[in-house]
């Protein structure tokens, strides 16, 4: 029941910013634990960052100084600010929900791509 869509992708150039947004529905979702991960052809899938349901935060050491992970649980969404954006981020970037139940569910990705 738990439904994630990402949105917010599209093409930057370096150095620019974008944020990326995650709407929920089907769970209480405050009690989440809410996650990016990220994934570029030919490549395994990559966590980026994720947020507690109490507001503990953690980033992959590539991202960390760049991007910040938010959630506003009023609207039920994730949010990921990505800043000093580099052509490595380029990926497809998926939203994650964590239950307390320990089960994850996905998003279908949004497109990013860091190009000039």
């Amino acid at each position: 029941q738990v439904q994630l869509v990402e949105s917010g992708g599209g093409l930057v150039q370096p150095g620019g910013s974008l944020r990326l947004s995650c709407a929920a529905s089907g769970t209480a979702f405050s009690i989440n634990t809410m996650g990016w991960y990220r994934q570029a052809p030919g490549k395994e899938r990559e966590w980026v960052a994720f947020i507690s349901s109490g507001g503990i935060t953690n980033y992959a050491d590539s991202v960390k100084g760049r991007f910040t992970i938010s959630r506003d649980n009023a609207k039920n969404t994730v949010y990921l600010q990505m800043n000093s954006l580099r052509p490595e981020d380029t990926a497809v970037y998926y939203c994650n929900a964590r239950r307390p139940s320990l089960e994850r569910y996905w998003g279908q990705g949004t497109q990013v791509t860091v190009s000039s």
